[in-house]
């Protein structure tokens, strides 16, 4: 049996609802287009092409090409940046824009997000800018490149080797896909405080899951898991005592995990038992790929590190176990792996649970179960306030023999607890 998962629709919303922000110019693009009849309609005729993307409407914004390129190419540059900011506020981050723009689109227009969000940070105060923030442009190479008295598109399009009408057609793809996207709840207040894993333990902690994520077999792969499980449960722990006499007022946070197709039901069942058992609450958002973890800082640090080291290491278990349940064909081969999977996550999260259990029992303070009740509290409060109508789902599995190799994947190993091992990290 699988437990329930708390989901939501996370779908792309009406198209028409992109229209609706016809009027909403940026400071940005007023600069711009008050001095120019021909960029403010240019701005209309691409959202409109962009929410409705019918043929007419995209002729339109071809024929004002045509026309007036530079005008058509201001307008493009003014409605991608306004929608990277609209879209920053409603709760995407960088890496989540290049995550779905990367899922549902190509490389062209992954290049054309990366220098819009370049754009877009360009000019914000930099006061405004959050050292996270700076990271995720940092990683993604988000820098402004291009000669700012001229428009951006056409420099990119002969950059990439693009035909004017072609770039265009990059910028109404985009602009669709973004115009579609749904606000992503956020917590109305941050937390008092937000001090995450040290980078210390984290060290630790990364070298227990290389190791287990480089292995050739899955009990030691597992065994390595459950050890860093032990060790930041026991971190948690000590922190929340340490961290909550100077607490002022409630704390709570979100992340978001990105998840690879196929697969994404029994995948979120994975990221679920890896949070449950470092007290976090998930809720999948599978239309679009991604679940996210409600929880304090330093169990997000934690839920987030091992679910993505074990979503690893389930796929390669998977691939392992499943190459001979395809010779009776793909649908079965299919229904193997959705199975494997299920089991994987239910069995991981039994073995992760048992392993927070034993660190905890292993910290004699009296103040310590009050403390993670009222953490455990603050959670659910938080995930109420930001997710007021989810919907549980159980995922079943058709298949017993990927059932069966699941859960010997994921219970050949030896969780007990290891002293010695576990000292050698510290």
């Amino acid at each position: 049996m699988t437990p329930e998962l708390s989901v939501v629709s996370g779908r792309l919303t009406d198209r028409t609802a992109f229209v609706r922000t016809k009027g909403r110019d940026m400071s940005m693009g007023e600069q711009h287009a008050n001095g120019d009849d021909r960029v403010r309609a240019a701005v209309d005729a691409i959202r409109l092409a962009a929410a409705l993307r019918a043929a007419e409407a995209v002729s339109e914004v071809e024929k004002r090409y045509a026309d007036s390129p530079r005008s058509v190419e201001a307008a493009a540059d003014l409605v991608l940046v306004e929608l990277a900011a609209m879209l920053r506020m409603q709760g995407w981050s960088a890496t989540d824009l290049w995550q779905v723009t990367s899922r549902k689109l190509d490389r062209l227009a992954e290049s054309l997000l990366v220098d819009t969000l370049a754009a877009d940070n360009a000019r914000r105060a930099a006061a405004t800018v959050t050292s996270a923030q700076r990271e995720q442009l940092s990683r993604l190479g988000a820098a402004v490149w291009w000669e700012r008295d001229r428009p951006h598109l056409g420099q990119w399009a002969r950059r990439n080797r693009l035909a004017g009408p072609a770039a265009v057609w990059v910028v109404l793809r985009l602009a669709a896909l973004w115009g579609r996207l749904p606000a992503l709840p956020v917590p109305a207040r941050e937390s008092a405080h937000r001090s995450g894993v040290d980078e210390r333990m984290l060290a630790k902690v990364r070298a227990l899951l290389a190791k287990a994520e480089s292995s050739q077999f899955p009990e030691e792969a597992e065994t390595l898991s459950a050890k860093a499980q032990e060790l930041m449960s026991r971190y948690s722990v000590e922190r929340a005592l340490v961290d909550d006499p100077a607490r002022v007022g409630p704390q709570g946070s979100v992340r978001r995990i990105w998840l690879d197709s196929p697969y994404l039901g029994p995948k979120a069942h994975l990221v679920s038992a890896v949070a449950g058992a470092n007290r976090c609450r998930v809720v999948s958002y599978e239309r679009l790929e991604f679940a996210v973890l409600v929880g304090h800082e330093v169990d997000l640090d934690i839920a987030e590190l091992l679910a993505t080291s074990l979503l690893v290491q389930a796929t390669e278990a998977m691939l392992v176990a499943g190459r001979h349940a395809g010779t009776s064909g793909q649908s079965r081969l299919r229904s193997f792996r959705h199975a494997f999977l299920l089991a994987y996550a239910a069995r991981i999260g039994e073995r992760l649970r048992e392993a927070d259990r034993v660190s905890t029992e292993q910290v004699r303070d009296e103040r310590l179960l009050p403390v993670l009740a009222r953490r455990e509290q603050e959670v659910d409060q938080l995930f109420t306030e930001l997710f007021p109508r989810t919907v549980s789902r159980r995922t079943t599995a058709s298949n017993p023999e990927g059932w069966g190799a699941g859960r010997a994947a994921a219970n050949a190993a030896d969780l007990g607890v290891r002293r010695k091992a576990l000292n050698a990290f510290r």
